[in-house]
């Protein structure tokens, strides 16, 4: 390289062979050019809307840690989120599409969250009071925190499967209660960075799924709603979406139906890992062939960006790695930082500009202890990355074993720079 390229490098190095014999080792990386990008504020964490009876496994490992019941005034709580400066966090997960808002004529009653053995995982509707509401944003606020909120994409449907039983939802989305809580929401002046539709309703969905042709008429319709009430574009939140497990079909057809500059992240989760009780769950993390596996969805999400919707950026909207609240002893200890700290480093360099992690607190895999609020090992790998790691993706390579994974990105506040 000449002396006109200004280049500043970090360099994070996963070794996951623990008992190996000491080797010489080539690391090469490529300097002369990114591969990829990545946002400021690729670090993302999770609130999920969990009420204490969540419970997988015979064990509830939930406490008080949804965002309707979360102590937004502990200061260890504060102090971690403050450290980021920012910090993005979504506010969403499994419950959302069953919330609605205590805002405007549409809502009679605010009901809480109850056990129900028919309802949408187990649980009834629930309600966001305004009261609670105006806690969040002064929180978010006071903690210089940006958010995503998930809105509820179920409103106005109805089951339309044969016999009701696949779990598609037909019917156009009614945007009533949301349009109240935007306006709302901008009328006090609080700061929201995006809006997402739904959570994992696309493909063949999880609990409920809606087709893709739909919900690109309703992220059409959700597109003019945020415009309508945030006219300004350089302020306006973005608008994400589908929230859910990657399906070529399914994601093609939608950016191709909700066409150019309606979505501007394509949020997608993974849960790579498998069922949280699964007891191999410690060698799946530590298994090189095992996490290479998921960068055929990565590779799948970019292509369809790349060809659908070349305006829209790739997120990984909410991955948790073992699904069901995560591992009771894996998920919240130093081993599952060999998936974490791999997944952020193979997402970034497949062009993601933003990785979500479930959850900053809550279940197995919560960045915070749930009811110490203490941080868990991951909290640091995440904090790490947030301060070192710059936005432009370098290629790394070495000559060793698989069991050694290498990513390289230039410094925080160093751009790649050519004269």
């Amino acid at each position: 390289m000449g002396s006109n390229v200004a280049i500043i490098c970090c360099i994070i190095t996963l070794l996951f062979c623990l008992c190996c014999d000491a080797e010489e080792v080539k690391l090469r990386v490529k300097a002369s050019k990114a591969i990829a990008k990545t946002d400021e504020d690729f670090i993302c964490a999770t609130l999920d809307w969990w009420p204490e009876t969540k419970c997988n496994y015979n064990q509830c490992p939930w406490g008080k840690s949804g965002i309707l019941n979360l102590d937004l005034n502990n200061k260890i709580l504060a102090n971690a989120i403050k450290a980021f400066r920012p910090l993005r966090i979504r506010i969403g997960g499994s419950l959302q599409d069953q919330v609605v808002y205590d805002v405007g004529t549409f809502v009679r009653k605010c009901p809480h969250f109850k056990r129900l053995d028919d309802g949408l995982f187990g649980f009834s509707k629930g309600c966001l009071p305004m009261e609670r509401w105006d806690q969040i944003n002064k929180f978010f606020d006071e903690m210089g925190a940006r958010m995503t909120f998930g809105l509820n994409a179920l409103v106005g449907r109805r089951k339309g499967g044969r016999g009701g039983d696949d779990g598609l939802m037909v019917g156009e989305w009614n945007p009533r209660n949301a349009y109240d809580l935007i306006n709302y929401t901008a009328s006090k002046g609080y700061k929201i960075d995006s809006y997402e539709l739904g959570n994992e309703l696309c493909g063949s969905g999880v609990a409920a799924r809606v087709e893709a042709w739909q919900y690109a008429r309703d992220i059409v319709a959700l597109k003019k709603l945020v415009a309508e009430f945030y006219p300004n574009p350089a302020t306006r939140p973005k608008v994400l979406g589908p929230a859910g497990f990657y399906d070529k079909e399914w994601f093609d057809t939608f950016l191709d139906k909700s066409g150019p500059n309606v979505v501007d992240g394509v949020t997608h989760h993974i849960y790579n890992l498998g069922a949280g009780v699964d007891p191999t769950l410690i060698k799946k993390v530590q298994d090189p062939s095992f996490l290479d596996q998921i960068a055929e969805t990565y590779r799948g999400v970019a292509a369809s960006i790349e060809v659908h919707g070349p305006w829209a950026g790739a997120w990984v909207g909410e991955a948790g790695g073992a699904y069901n609240s995560g591992g009771r002893y894996v998920s919240h200890s130093f081993v599952d930082g060999f998936w974490y700290l791999d997944q952020l480093g193979m997402t970034a360099t497949f062009n993601h500009k933003v990785f979500c992690r479930q959850s900053l607190i809550g279940g197995n895999y919560g960045l915070l202890n749930t009811h110490t609020f203490i941080p868990n090992p991951d909290y640091y790998g995440a904090l790490l990355w947030h301060r070192l790691m710059g936005t432009s993706v370098l290629s790394a390579s070495h000559t060793s074993s698989s069991y050694l994974r290498a990513y390289s990105h230039c410094s925080k506040n160093t751009a790649l720079q050519f004269f």
